[in-house]
């Protein structure tokens, strides 16, 4: 092989040292295979522990990864949202490692069986850049409240969080535990090809597809949280202002660059005007009017990402949109870019066919209520869904004729950061689950044992067959077949 087609050092060197990680953590896993309620207790500890020393830190190297993000943004919605994950584990891990009595059949009464939650083993985790933080150490707390070891993906955008976050873990954890792998591993597919016993990913439907793809070549099973369009839907029987104001604060937040963040806004044809009043309203009220410079305000992740948002609005408006600013656009090189608000959006334009992920908002004029629910279903099921209406059965109606991974009524997405709670998708917006006990169930094996009574005959069911203990069984449980039945096959 010559100078010209050999792999780059520092590529292959990266390849290697995941390859070695992985190898150490499977082979402690075999060492070790299920830690005790002591030993994961210790560990959600110094997790959470390193988490609060480190937490200027690690918003200042957030803020660097973005170009600009206000410090107390990072704290609220990365750090805060991982201390509260550990905490629910912390408070309900004994319970959750319990083994399950269950009954067995009548037939076997006297037996027993139970389900044992035993650790899968070596997780891997495939973090995006927008919650480096939160959507690392969820995942993580869930899989070591598992009894599992961990391997982190960090993403190639935030170079800055996964330095310092490398730097957290190792001062309490050994690699073959848990490990960080970053920008400097190029070829994602060297990530996702390891035999893991589970992958968590979150990220775009497309990449989830490859994960999905690659993940089955070793039968590994895999959580994906991928987003979509997520829609609010404002009913006429709730104060248009209000749900302007919510809506706006959702989609404006880390700028818009949120799984979960309401993608348009399904709104009674004659409220459209009161209601991109009422986001223009709320926006300069939240942000002084400015998004430049201004302290409470992220910047766009980088260049690539803000001119996909600016050829989407532009597509927009050269299909006949009216695109509304909030604010100011900011000067070049600045990419804290306002919410624009898109009037008259239609199927046909790219800011509706796809996840928006900034802070750009369509608004769709519905006139009844079917309809609304009518355009929801002509598209996949997104992630979330928010419902404004003060109508129980307004709203009840609207959950039971739609499919979405979660819902937060009357306002946008609380019910992610409630970790009681499972968290996931349906359909193009996901699988699976993880928070609370359903992510313990996730990264568990549930074993199910069956323990024979010593004097229990299950030799009554050897053959040969036909013993009268097997034709009274037969006959209690499958009653008499219909004898007509083979005339009609056999004419």
């Amino acid at each position: 092989m010559n100078d010209s087609t050999r792999e780059p050092q520092p590529a292959l060197a990266a390849v290697e040292r995941v390859q070695r990680l992985f190898g150490a953590q499977r082979a402690a896993c075999l060492a070790q295979p299920y830690p005790g309620l002591a030993e994961r207790r210790s560990r959600l500890l110094a997790l959470k522990r390193q988490i609060q020393r480190y937490q200027d830190l690690l918003a200042e190297a957030m803020s660097t990864d973005f170009g600009f993000r206000p410090a107390a943004e990072s704290k609220m919605l990365d750090l805060l949202g991982s201390v509260l994950e550990a905490n629910h584990a912390l408070s309900h891990l004994k319970r959750w490692m319990k083994p399950s009595r269950r009954a067995t059949e009548w037939l076997f009464l006297g037996n027993r069986v139970d389900v044992q939650y035993q650790p899968k083993g070596v997780v891997g985790v495939i973090v995006p850049w927008n919650f480096p933080i939160y959507l690392a150490m969820g995942p993580l707390v869930t899989a070591l409240a598992a009894g599992n070891r961990v391997l982190i993906k960090m993403s190639e955008f935030t170079p800055a969080t996964n330095a310092v976050l490398t730097r957290l873990l190792a001062e309490i954890f050994d690699e073959d535990l848990v490990a960080v792998v970053g920008e400097e591993l190029a070829d994602p597919n060297v990530f996702t090809s390891l035999p893991f016993d589970h992958i968590v990913f979150t990220g775009s439907p497309a990449v989830g597809r490859i994960v999905m793809r690659t993940a089955a070549q070793n039968l590994t099973p895999v959580t994906l949280e991928l987003g979509g369009k997520s829609p609010a839907v404002v009913t006429r029987n709730y104060p248009v202002a209000d749900a302007a104001l919510r809506i706006t604060h959702g989609k404006s937040v880390n700028c818009g660059q949120i799984c979960i963040a309401p993608d348009y806004a399904l709104v009674p044809r004659e409220s459209v005007d009161a209601f991109v009043a009422g986001v223009k309203q709320s926006f300069q009220r939240l942000y002084a009017g400015r998004t430049e410079g201004n302290p409470n305000f992220t910047s766009v992740i980088n260049e690539r990402h803000f001119q996909r948002l600016r050829a989407a609005i532009d597509d927009a408006r050269a299909k006949g949109a009216t695109v509304v600013a909030c604010a100011p656009e900011p000067a070049a090189g600045n990419r804290q870019l306002p919410l624009h608000v898109i009037v008259g959006a239609t199927p046909e334009m790219t800011v509706m066919k796809e996840e928006l992920f900034g802070p750009v908002l369509p608004v769709v004029a519905y006139d009844r209520g079917d309809d609304a629910v009518a355009f929801i279903n002509a598209r996949e099921r997104p992630l979330a869904l928010y419902c404004f209406s003060h109508d129980g059965s307004e709203r009840d109606e609207l959950l039971r004729r739609t499919h979405s991974g979660g819902v937060s009524v009357n306002d946008w997405g609380w019910h992610a950061i409630n970790h009681d709670a499972p968290f996931g998708g349906i359909g193009n917006s996901g699988m699976g689950n993880y928070h609370g006990e359903e992510g313990f169930r996730e990264l568990s094996h549930a074993k199910t044992v069956f323990r024979r009574h010593r004097w229990f005959p299950t030799q009554l069911f050897y053959p040969p067959y036909g013993t009268r203990l097997q034709q009274l069984a037969l006959r209690f449980f499958l009653k008499e077949g219909d004898a007509a039945l083979g005339a009609k096959a056999h004419p």
